[in-house]
């Protein structure tokens, strides 16, 4: 069943690969515009509802995300992306009554702490060593899934709108004359404005003002750093092993074989973005395999994206912070629903290898499952049934690819 999910989407789901020539150096071309983009589908609703419902600082929030964006793209130099945590986000904005923004930022500081530990220590070269292919891309799978899944749950609530949205941009990837995300953001532009008619009169009276995210240390308490430790830095800490730090470096190395990147890195630098996002009231901050696969899908081969969409932010910060949700409601759910669709299959897609055991393929297909549950599970399972299956503990492959 696996292989054949694997094959079709492989074979059959004809979401064509632009080709991928190697770049040393940032671009900022047409298609690496495109490609900023491709990471919305996630940014966005995480977003408006840390602002809308948590009543956190636009300025601080939209600063963490800019400033970190603006870092990786330079360092990495590959379209490495910063997320939010997505296990820390959907808790602290659905149980507001429990969690405060005392234990969001003390959550941030801790998360900080624990990776750049793991990193300074380099103990992911031991998650390395026990955590065998087939296991990182079954990984790869699952959060495949988990994005077609959440993808198509955006587009539900006007099905016509994400119907048309994903065709268009089935259409224009498959003949990829324009850059399909531009098409995609101003079909959806122009459906918000033609629904909405008073959205328009909202965005003329945006009014440029200069401010500064302020600092939240004085919220900081113990309590603050328990709680956050405790409800949230701690649950989120399977799915950003799994997710930012084992499946990204396996994704990025398959896309970026001649710019290779490490574990270790990416540990060190989820922890120096929490530590920033932290000081000026932003949220916990991750990288993602799916965040990488929306970048490319759309166009990004270099770091020129993450420094586009970052400076963009950056200007919301300094400048429109107080009308976010005003400049963001002109991309509705369905249409970040099909980019976060795109991103799935692509996402999937990686996870094929013409060259995998059959009995490789049963921690595959179990470690997939498992991800669409918990990702600690899926992690624990896929590493006892593989070496079950193995038996011989000393030559086994490591996730490199």
């Amino acid at each position: 069943m696996v292989h054949w999910f694997l094959r079709y989407f492989n074979d059959k789901v004809k979401v064509p690969v632009v080709s991928f020539e190697y770049k040393s150096k940032n671009v900022y071309g047409l298609w690496e515009w495109a490609g900023a983009f491709g990471d919305l589908g996630t940014l966005i609703p995480f977003v408006v509802a840390y602002i809308a419902v948590m009543k956190l600082d636009p300025a601080g929030v939209l600063m963490a995300f800019a400033v970190s964006k603006i870092a990786v793209g330079f360092f990495y130099k590959i379209p490495i992306p910063v997320q939010p945590m997505k296990a820390i986000g959907t808790a602290a904005v659905t149980q507001v009554g429990t969690i405060n923004p005392a234990m969001l930022y003390g959550s941030g500081i801790v998360t900080a702490l624990i990776w750049l530990i793991i990193g300074l220590t380099n103990t992911t070269r031991f998650l390395t060593r026990i955590t065998a292919r087939p296991i990182v891309l079954g990984i790869v799978l699952g959060l495949g899934l988990l994005f077609i899944g959440n993808g198509v749950k955006m587009m539900l609530p006007a099905l016509w709108l994400g119907g048309v949205g994903l065709a268009l941009t089935l259409v224009l990837l498959w003949k990829p004359t324009v850059p399909a995300m531009f098409v995609l953001l101003l079909f959806g532009a122009g459906v918000a404005l033609w629904q909405n008619p008073g959205l328009y009169q909202e965005l003329s009276k945006m009014v440029p003002h200069f401010q500064l995210p302020s600092l939240n240390f004085y919220q900081l308490s113990w309590q603050g750093i328990v709680g956050g430790t405790l409800l949230l830095a701690l649950p989120q800490m399977p799915l950003t092993l799994g997710n930012a730090i084992i499946a990204i470096t396996a994704e990025s190395n398959h896309l970026f074989p001649q710019h290779p990147v490490s574990e270790r890195k990416l540990a060190l630098s989820t922890g120096f973005m929490n530590l920033f996002s932290a000081f000026i009231g932003g949220v916990p901050l991750c990288h993602g395999a799916g965040g990488m696969a929306g970048h490319v899908r759309f166009g990004a081969r270099t770091g020129g994206a993450l420094v586009i969409l970052g400076s963009l932010l950056l200007i919301m910060a300094l400048f429109f912070s107080d009308s976010v949700e005003i400049i963001f409601g002109v991309f509705p759910q369905p249409v970040l629903g099909v980019i976060l669709l795109v991103a799935g299959i692509e996402l999937a897609r990686t996870a094929w290898d013409r060259t995998i055991q059959k009995k490789d393929l049963i921690v595959l297909g179990v470690t997939a499952g498992l991800v669409l549950w918990n990702m600690l599970a899926a992690f624990i399972a896929g590493i006892i049934l593989y070496y079950l299956l193995h038996r011989n503990y000393k030559q086994q492959p490591s996730l490199r690819v």
